[in-house]
């Protein structure tokens, strides 16, 4: 069987200095800390697939959007391989809550100095590059 890499878009929510993350649940990565996100749609830009996967993961409107990095993140435990396009974005308006409460447990704002355990393999794999977002701004 030749499966082919998914593509993911992580994307980074800057407010105040820190980053937004959620704790997964019921999916691959369950109960680690992950930014918002899913996968591209067919036709759609990276700017509109994570404006979109915010909205309706966080309801909350980002702006600023634009391409961070990328990384190339292989889930062994389930046999997953996803090339994650990571999105930099700025907080704009709304107020944060759990859209998707059959997937995430909970947001939380963090430092980028401060993140929690354990993380999501695509954050684990841009700290293992030495990526930090917070240089962008």
């Amino acid at each position: 069987m030749s499966e082919r890499p998914k593509v993911g878009v992580g994307v980074i929510v800057i407010r105040d200095g820190k980053v937004l993350l959620g704790k997964r649940k019921n999916s691959h990565g369950e109960g680690s800390w992950s930014f918002p996100g899913g996968h591209l749609e067919f036709n759609e830009s990276w700017e509109e697939c994570a404006s979109r996967e915010t909205m309706e993961e966080t309801g909350i409107k980002i702006k600023n959007i634009r391409f961070g990095t990328a990384t190339n993140d292989i889930f062994q435990a389930e046999e997953k391989h996803y090339i994650t396009i990571i999105m930099l974005s700025e907080y704009d308006s709304g107020e944060v809550k759990i859209m998707e409460p059959e997937k995430c447990e909970k947001w939380e704002w963090f430092l980028w100095s401060q993140l929690p355990q354990p993380l999501f393999v695509p954050i684990q794999n841009l700290l293992k590059k030495g990526y930090n977002p917070m240089s962008q701004f």
